[in-house]
């Protein structure tokens, strides 16, 4: 895999793709500690750049898994990247959110139940790369703030 190829550079999650295990949870755990600095951002800043991430990820993707000649090849990871950040738009900046942000979300792209499995199917070349983990993590984002919600509601511990 060509990783002076700057597309391919940023496709591969700067090279936390190329992992020999488990690369799309390697690539996550990338995209957490990214997330530590991008959650100061103010939200509406957060979430207009994870949308711009995520269209420049259809072209990054695509383009990569093209010229590889595969679809979704697991060193692609800039899709986990954007997916994760979904996952955790405007939960507190705190380690444990981060921790069960990235368990959620990874528990989602790997299981890949309905809309995540058919957009992964169903979509064409980076569309389908990154739709997929758009899915996972907006699922993982729902559980996420429901369980914050019931949380804040009925913890003794508030």
């Amino acid at each position: 895999m060509d990783i002076t190829n700057p597309v391919h550079w940023f496709a591969f999650g700067f090279g936390s793709g190329l992992s020999p295990v488990a690369p799309g949870t390697a690539g996550s755990a990338l995209a957490l500690l990214l997330w530590w600095w991008l959650a100061r951002l103010p939200m509406p800043w957060y979430l207009l750049l994870v949308l711009a991430l995520s269209l420049a990820g259809v072209w990054i993707c695509g383009s990569t898994s093209g010229q590889l000649g595969l679809h979704d090849p697991s060193a692609v990871v800039w899709d986990e990247w954007v997916g994760l950040w979904l996952a955790l738009a405007g939960l507190p900046r705190r380690w444990w959110w981060g921790t069960a942000g990235f368990v959620v979300f990874r528990l989602f792209d790997v299981i890949k139940a309905g809309p995540v499995g058919w957009a992964d199917h169903a979509m064409p070349g980076g569309w389908g790369i990154v739709a997929d983990d758009l899915f996972a993590g907006v699922m993982a984002l729902a559980v996420l703030w429901l369980f914050r919600a019931v949380w804040q509601r009925c913890s003794p511990l508030r």
